[in-house]
């Protein structure tokens, strides 16, 4: 850094190399990022906290309050169609950035006092046949109900918070839920589908998180 900080460290064993980005601070040297050469890579927030994680699977950006706001799969480990990952910049600090357009394109870009300096720590992992990632695991009745009590809670509190805002009855039947908590429902309605219970159980949770 213009202040004398180091910024980057890279280090190389083998065949593995490593990123690391720091903070510009002297005495703590906090860490922002850390991007491997086996597709494992994290950024945090100035305070600590996670913000984008990535794996040879795929990755996902949270926001400060550790919400989860994008999640994506890298295209070259199924054959099944993916939705395209729609390019993520993020500025670390106001010398260092970190572009991601692509699993094998994760471009981490250094500019101080006119001058640049650009380092490409994506990688092009195929995974083979032989080798395929085990399928992710399915939840347990439990876990499903407990998303699907989750998910209502929210809905309620939504609720509660228009008839607070819109005391007139005919305005607040009429709103409908976030867009967000309706695409949560229609994800438990999915692993649903794809667990392994019972009708009843089934039954039970669309009925919780259809409301």
């Amino acid at each position: 850094y213009p202040s004398g900080n180091l910024a980057i460290i890279i280090t190389r064993e083998r065949d593995q190399h490593s990123l690391l980005v720091q903070e510009d601070e002297l005495k703590t040297a906090k860490i922002r990022a850390l991007f491997q050469s086996d597709g494992r890579s994290t950024c945090y927030y100035r305070n600590g906290d996670e913000w984008i994680n990535m794996s040879i699977q795929g990755g996902q950006y949270l926001d400060q309050a550790g919400n989860r706001v994008r999640r994506w799969m890298w295209p070259n480990l199924s054959p099944e169609p993916h939705v395209p990952l729609s390019p993520i910049f993020i500025s670390l600090n106001c010398h260092v950035g970190v572009r991601i357009l692509a699993q094998d394109k994760i471009f981490v870009s250094f500019l101080a006092m006119g001058r640049q300096a650009k380092f490409n720590m994506g990688t092009k992992v195929q995974v083979s046949t032989a080798s395929q990632l085990p399928p992710p695991a399915q939840l347990g009745e439990d876990e499903l109900l407990l998303l699907a009590f989750r998910v209502r809670i929210l809905q309620l509190f939504n609720r509660m918070q228009g008839c607070i805002n819109f005391p007139s009855t005919e305005q607040w039947n009429k709103m409908q839920p976030p867009k967000y908590l309706m695409t949560q429902a229609v994800k438990i309605l999915e692993l649903c589908m794809a667990a392994d219970i019972s009708d009843e159980l089934r039954s039970s949770i669309k009925a919780i998180v259809n409301a």
